[in-house]
C-alpha cells in the first residue's frame, strides 16, 4: 500500500501535487500521474499540475473539480500523521508491518529509510516472518 508524504519543507507545492496524484487516482491513474510528477519535480505549481493531468488523457473537468475541490486533503493528512506515527521521517521510506484486515490500520513492525538494495527487503520481511 502506498502513502502519500509530501515534504512542504523541500517542495513548496509536494502537498498538492500528493492532491493531484489522488485525483488521478479517481480515474484509475495515480501511477501515470506518480511518474509525471517525479519526473518533473520543478513543475508542481497549479498551471503544471493541469498540464501534467492533460498530458497523462485525465478528464480535466473532472480532475480540476477535485483538485480546486480539495477533498483529497483531508487522505493526504492522514497518511502525513499515519507515517509521523510509524517513524518516517524522509522518503522514501518504507514500512514493514501488518494490515488490519479492512485496511485501514497499519501496525509498523520497521521502518526501512532511504533506497535500499534488495537484500535488506528480504533480511527485514524474513525476519518479521521468523517472528510471528
Amino acid at each position: 500500500m502506498v502513502r502519500e508524504f509530501p515534504l512542504e519543507s523541500i517542495h513548496p507545492h509536494a502537498f498538492k501535487a500528493s492532491e493531484a496524484a489522488l485525483c488521478a487516482g479517481e480515474q484509475g491513474k495515480y501511477w501515470e500521474m506518480h511518474g509525471k510528477l517525479f519526473a518533473n519535480q520543478r513543475a508542481l505549481g497549479l498551471a503544471d499540475l493541469g498540464a501534467h493531468a492533460s498530458a497523462i488523457g485525465l478528464d480535466r473537468a473532472a480532475f480540476d473539480g477535485c483538485l480546486s475541490s480539495s477533498r483529497q486533503a483531508a487522505k493526504v493528512r492522514r497518511d502525513l500523521a499515519d507515517g509521523a506515527k510509524a517513524g518516517v521521517r524522509g522518503t522514501p521510506s518504507f514500512v514493514l508491518g501488518t494490515v488490519s484486515r479492512d485496511g485501514a490500520t497499519v501496525t509498523a513492525l520497521q521502518v526501512i529509510r532511504g533506497a535500499q538494495p534488495f537484500a535488506a527487503f528480504k533480511a527485514a520481511i524474513d525476519a518479521a516472518l521468523a517472528a510471528r
